[in-house]
């Protein structure tokens, strides 16, 4: 039987996938597999792939015909997943040796659906550790008693899909798959339902994903339209927040966290693309007259006076056409 399944989407990372590659057969083991999703890149990666299926122990690679973007590849990769366990990485990211190994002992010593990581930010030759944003370590504790205080950097801020390691269970109650087609932010909405409905998680304070930051073709790079997929992706967080049984409780931070986003992207506005930027402060102004307004009220209300002062601006824009996501 398959222990665990590791799902790595690879987009035009000809320059990185080596270093990927070495760090996965570096935590090889009998029974692990390697998910290799070849998003159709068209810079070589797709041979550097084609002779990683033959050479690295595990190996299965899975092919895109056209690029569909990070959440369909890691869901095309969910679906062929044999293990008990799934985890994630990106195809320039590394690991050290022997992290899984360590990694699956964790989580069958605990027994809970999910544990969350540490990871090391690499920006250039500079590296930072970025802890888990909860306390606790090393107990099972309920996922939905971590999203709050709604003011405070929690759990659910810390979205990233390759630092944790997550029970096949939560495939079969369909709670690991991301939204399709978004091309940014597309952990937000999956980091939510996590908390809001598995019923079991642990952090633990293991280092071993390094994570590379500034790459040139990466996302968080570009200012372009994908970009804006963040407002998709919030708006779902919103709306299935709104459902939930303890939605008073929750949707402060699901509106404040939305919140804080958009001005932390008409903060920077000038990374984008002209049309993208007036894009960019319609959808916003469109998003906000979306959110519950009372309790959008509230969350101007806590925050600091310039962001509070740019958002209630915002809010009082003309609507304008093709303003929605």
């Amino acid at each position: 039987m398959v222990k665990l399944s590791v799902i790595v989407p690879f987009y035009n990372v000809r320059q990185y996938a080596p270093d990927t590659l070495r760090s996965l057969r570096a935590n090889a083991r009998d029974d692990f597999e390697f998910l290799l999703v070849d998003d159709c890149s068209r810079d070589g990666t797709a041979d550097i792939l084609a002779r990683a299926e033959r050479e690295l122990p595990g190996a299965v690679l899975l092919t895109h015909e056209r690029n569909q973007g990070l959440a369909t590849a890691r869901n095309t990769g969910i679906d062929a997943a044999r293990g008990e366990y799934v985890t994630f990485l990106d195809g320039d990211d590394w690991l050290a040796p022997g992290y899984y190994e360590r990694l699956v002992a964790d989580v069958e010593r605990l027994g809970c659906d999910f544990v969350r990581t540490d990871h090391v930010q690499c920006t250039g030759r500079v590296r930072t550790v970025h802890r888990v944003p909860h306390g606790r370590r090393g107990v099972v504790l309920r996922p939905r008693d971590a999203i709050l205080p709604a003011d405070r950097t929690t759990s659910v801020d810390y979205a990233y899909a390759w630092a944790g390691v997550y029970h096949r269970r939560l495939v079969d109650r369909g709670l690991l798959h991301f939204t399709d087609s978004l091309r940014t932010a597309e952990d937000r909405p999956w980091i939510w339902k996590l908390h809001r409905e598995a019923e079991s998680f642990a952090v633990v304070s293991r280092l071993g994903v390094f994570y590379r930051r500034g790459v040139a073709s990466s996302l968080t790079q570009i200012g372009d339209v994908r970009q804006l997929d963040f407002v998709r992706a919030f708006d779902q967080v919103v709306e299935e927040t709104a459902r939930d049984a303890d939605a008073a409780l929750l949707l402060p931070k699901a509106v404040r966290t939305y919140c804080a986003i958009i001005a932390h992207h008409l903060g920077s506005v000038e990374r984008f693309e002209p049309a993208v930027a007036k894009k960019l402060k319609s959808m916003s102004a469109a998003a906000l007259r979306r959110m519950p307004q009372d309790v959008l009220g509230d969350a101007l209300d806590s925050m600091d006076l310039d962001r509070a002062t740019l958002l209630r601006r915002l809010r009082r824009r003309p609507a304008a056409l093709g303003a929605a996501a």
